[in-house]
């Protein structure tokens, strides 16, 4: 005689424990496809070119960074971020070039292109972690309620980091009609969140799906992934190129600085706007995140080697996920803009902009909520691109800013993040 769970397996009661925010590992035939894709081999996804993806470099070091009191001040905003009230108004005229983005924080940015509405790497929680209790909490509000957004086409998600992939935010868009446009194997989690088989589009790089008007491709990133206890490095990560009849757009979801930007601008650009992570970087990791010097090259290459379209500056501002200070991510893209005679846009969280417009938002706004740099705001206050003051290791300082739990190792609320811990 057999009790009703007497029979379940080890590994079953396992997966019965696992959290839900963890998500779920691919099987059956999600799995198979993993295992022939080009992109995969020994086992795990592998980058377009070679990266580190856990922190390098010494422990004792990246801990000494962590625990600067001086560091920890610059990391954080000295006051309330501006956030724009968008409004159903604001979303409902048509934009009047046909192309408009809203930031809506970090990586998320509301694109309506061609007729067509395009939500990237939404994240409405409080968290960007597996536990509502702990991790890394979000630094201004959302500009607006999930379901203030309106009727979303697609749902485009770049990897399956908890900073972009937010289980309640998910959850929520799972009781509308929308479809969602994600990485190979990524779609096991959004499965187990209640995301219908049939409303997913799930794509290997270089795979495109049409939405629509719209072309969606994944393109190449080179970062990593992983959700639970075990990073299996089980499903892929990617940048997005979306093309619609009169309009090109790029999404880099989260990458290191790779030679393939130029290729992926060859076959979808140019764009008529990029939006590009710029935050986030540090010394310790820096195969996988860029700089803003770096995400501008990106940019550059994108468009053909020259200035062109606008870039909007991602992944900065919303969580406090590195060892540099919260402004910098700003002040340096608005850098190496003036370097390279490129348009960009700086709109506050929710401001609706139009690349195509003559006035872009450009305010650096950021400047009344932040310490300002020893340079001054436009000086030689910034650090070397990755965490460390100009000039600090040859005066053998204390570095000004250290890491936060977040990306590559975020917090899983267990204490010191995974960052700080020996790869």
């Amino acid at each position: 005689m057999t009790g009703t769970g007497s029979d379940r397996s080890p590994r079953a009661r396992l997966r019965a424990l696992r959290p839900e925010s963890f998500g779920a590992d691919p099987t059956g035939a999600r799995l198979a496809r993993i295992r022939r894709s080009p992109n995969f081999a020994d086992g795990i996804f592998q980058n377009p070119e070679p990266a580190r993806r856990g922190p390098s470099g010494s422990s004792v070091e990246f801990a000494k960074i962590y625990f600067d009191k001086e560091g920890r001040t610059r990391r954080a905003p000295t006051g309330t971020i501006p956030v724009h009230p968008t409004t159903v108004a604001d979303l409902a005229r048509p934009p009047a070039t046909g192309l408009r983005l809203t930031w809506m924080g970090h990586s998320g940015v509301l694109a309506e292109i061609d007729g067509h509405r395009v939500l990237f790497d939404p994240v409405w929680g409080e968290r960007c972690s597996p536990f509502p209790f702990a991790g890394p909490k979000r630094l201004h509000p959302v500009p607006l309620p999930l379901a203030a957004l309106g009727p979303v086409d697609v749902v485009v998600i770049s990897h399956d980091h908890y900073d972009h992939l937010d289980l309640p935010t998910i959850k929520e868009l799972a009781t509308t009609d929308t479809v969602f446009a994600v990485p190979l194997g990524v779609g096991a989690h959004l499965e187990r969140w209640g995301v219908a088989a049939s409303r997913l589009r799930e794509l290997d790089w270089n795979e495109s799906t049409e939405i629509g008007e719209l072309t969606l491709t994944a393109t190449p990133a080179r970062h990593f992934c992983g959700r639970g206890l075990r990073n299996r490095q089980m499903t892929l990560w990617a940048s997005w190129a979306v093309t619609g009849p009169a309009h090109r757009i790029f999404h880099s979801g989260d990458t290191g600085y790779f030679s393939g930007f130029k290729d992926i601008g060859a076959a979808h650009g140019p764009f008529d706007a990029t939006m590009i992570q710029i935050g986030a970087y540090s010394e310790f990791w820096t195969d996988i995140h860029m700089t803003p010097a770096e995400g501008m090259r990106a940019h550059l290459d994108l468009q053909g080697g020259g200035p062109g379209g606008v870039m909007l500056p991602i992944h900065w501002g919303t969580f406090n996920l590195a060892p540099h200070p919260w402004a910098e991510p700003g002040e340096g893209t608005v850098e190496a803009a003036e370097g390279a005679a490129q348009r960009i846009a700086l709109p506050i969280p929710g401001q609706p902009f139009e690349p195509g417009a003559e006035r872009l938002p450009d305010a650096p706004w950021w400047r009344a909520v932040a310490r300002v740099p020893a340079g001054g705001w436009g000086g030689s206050g910034l650090t070397d691109g990755h965490g460390t003051p100009e000039g600090a290791a040859e005066a053998n300082a204390e570095p000004v800013a250290g890491p936060s739990s977040g990306e590559p190792g975020e917090s899983s609320g267990r204490g010191a993040p995974e960052a700080a811990r020996t790869p």
